[in-house]
């Protein structure tokens, strides 16, 4: 089992920018993967950028965010960060974080865990 919190959401100015925290605690050494997936109003939910640390903490980003956020991971403190840059009208959303966890018996199976979601907010 995983618990997932985010933190860091609230509104900014058109251009600016803000990092979004997500706390991760449970079954940790089964980690496969870290994600922050967004969702705007009547949208489907999106991946914006992913952390695969099976893979050597490789990262991946959505084409709209490449150049200017950035996901990363604090080991020691068991956090995920996106760090969001030039931010703009297209990026306001709710802003959820996403784990994948291999199973205990079966290592291939994967589960998926969802944090509540932290709300960010772009003004002009």
């Amino acid at each position: 089992q995983v618990q997932l919190v985010e933190s860091g959401g609230g509104l900014v100015q058109d251009g600016g920018s803000l990092r979004l925290s997500c706390a991760v605690s449970g079954s940790i050494d089964r980690l496969n993967a870290m994600g922050w997936y967004r969702q705007a109003p009547g949208k489907q939910r999106d991946l914006v950028a992913g952390i695969t640390i099976t893979r050597g903490d490789s990262t991946n980003y959505a084409d709209s965010v490449k150049g200017r956020f950035t996901i990363s991971r604090d080991n020691d403190k068991n956090v995920v960060y996106l760090q969001m840059h030039s931010l703009t009208p297209e990026d306001p959303a709710v802003y959820y974080c996403n784990a994948r966890v291999r199973g205990r018996i079966v290592s291939y199976q994967e589960y998926r865990y969802w944090g509540q979601g932290t709300q960010v907010t772009v003004s002009s």
